[in-house]
């Protein structure tokens, strides 16, 4: 752990770091945003649940986080840099992802980039945790100075992982590796040695999982497809199951599916953007629709959408994209639950 007397050096080879950094690249890294859902940048439609270039021997397995003791108090773990030795018990976690599942398991961390901690779904769970800026590009100096003893990251720029692991022992778990609450529970509770917790968890999610399913399927005919769409003023995007507004929801835990016609380029691209006039080729006889600017009643009488049989037999859903655009597990399943209520006519 690094002293404060430290701290004025360390800062010095960081910003070094840095400089040797941008001079060697000349554009920056692509977003990385947890598995907390950013706007899509214009003109690329090539994203696969974030992960479309990941080396498949990247991808956590089961046994990635297994134990190896290496001295009292640590462990070795194998992550896509290799194996790193960690704390056992870790007590200062920083990260910049994955902030859910640390919550569901009843760990809270000392700092966490600002959207994380505007999640809804477990701000009281956040009281005293520091801002450490944003997401993709968090201060190293407050992150140095809340000495972490481990720092939990979903980015996959090098030079970034290499910043934070100057700072303490840095797991990275690139973002879209971990595609669902099973995966994200299973492998944070074996990297902090918190199996038993995870496995009361998940049991308790497969069961709010199934009851919600249940309660869909006797109301919704099983051969209904749905689509996720987010509008943003002078543009329109269409999502797949795992990039937020609620796709997670929809087609992973109540097991739905979008037209057949545009499924696979969906699911394979996980978004795309749209123009108006070709939104009837990817609109399901369900909607799910972020929208911050607009109501159900603005949809209604709107001359192109109220074209859709979805909006004009009130097969649709609005909400906000601060209740959408997350989808780490504790989201999911209060989204899960939120959708199947509104599609049981609740």
């Amino acid at each position: 752990m690094k002293q404060p007397k430290r701290h004025g050096w360390a800062i010095i080879l960081i910003a070094l770091m840095l400089a040797i950094t941008a001079c060697g690249s000349n554009s920056p890294a692509p977003a990385d945003s947890g598995n907390t859902a950013a706007k899509p940048a214009e003109g690329n439609d090539n994203t696969k649940s974030g992960t479309e270039a990941a080396n498949e021997a990247a991808k956590p397995a089961a046994d990635n986080s297994a134990e190896t003791p290496v001295e009292a108090g640590t462990k070795t773990v194998s992550t896509v840099h290799g194996d790193i030795e960690i704390p056992v018990k870790p007590q200062r976690i920083i990260t910049d992802g994955y902030l859910g599942s640390l919550i569901a398991l009843g760990v809270t961390p000392v700092g966490t980039p600002s959207l994380q901690l505007k999640n809804q779904y477990f701000a009281e769970a956040l009281k005293g945790v520091a801002d450490i800026g944003d997401s993709n590009s968090s201060s190293m100096e407050r992150i140095i100075d809340l000495q972490p003893d481990l720092i939990i990251t979903a980015t996959k720029d090098e030079a970034r992982y290499d910043l934070l692991a100057k700072a303490a022992p840095t797991v990275a778990i690139p973002y879209g590796e971990l595609t669902n609450a099973h995966e994200e529970l299973t492998y944070f509770g074996q990297l902090l040695g918190l199996e038993k917790e995870a496995a009361a968890w998940l049991a308790d999610y497969e069961q709010q999982i199934a009851d919600a399913k249940a309660k869909v399927d006797q109301a919704i005919p099983a051969d209904a497809s749905f689509t996720i769409f987010e509008e943003g003023g002078k543009a329109v995007w269409v999502y797949g199951d795992n990039f937020g507004r609620g796709g997670q929801p929809i087609y992973q835990a109540l097991g739905r599916k979008p037209p057949a016609e545009v499924a696979e380029e969906i699911m394979d691209k996980q978004w795309k953007e749209l123009s108006l006039e070709s939104l009837a080729e990817y609109a399901g006889d369900y909607i799910v629709l972020t929208s911050n600017n607009k109501t159900a009643e603005d949809f209604k009488k709107d001359p192109v959408w109220n074209t859709l049989d979805a909006i004009k037999n009130d097969r649709f859903y609005v909400w906000k994209e601060e209740r959408s655009w997350y989808y780490d597990p504790i989201a999911v399943l209060s989204q899960t639950n939120e959708l199947a209520d509104w599609l049981a006519g609740n």
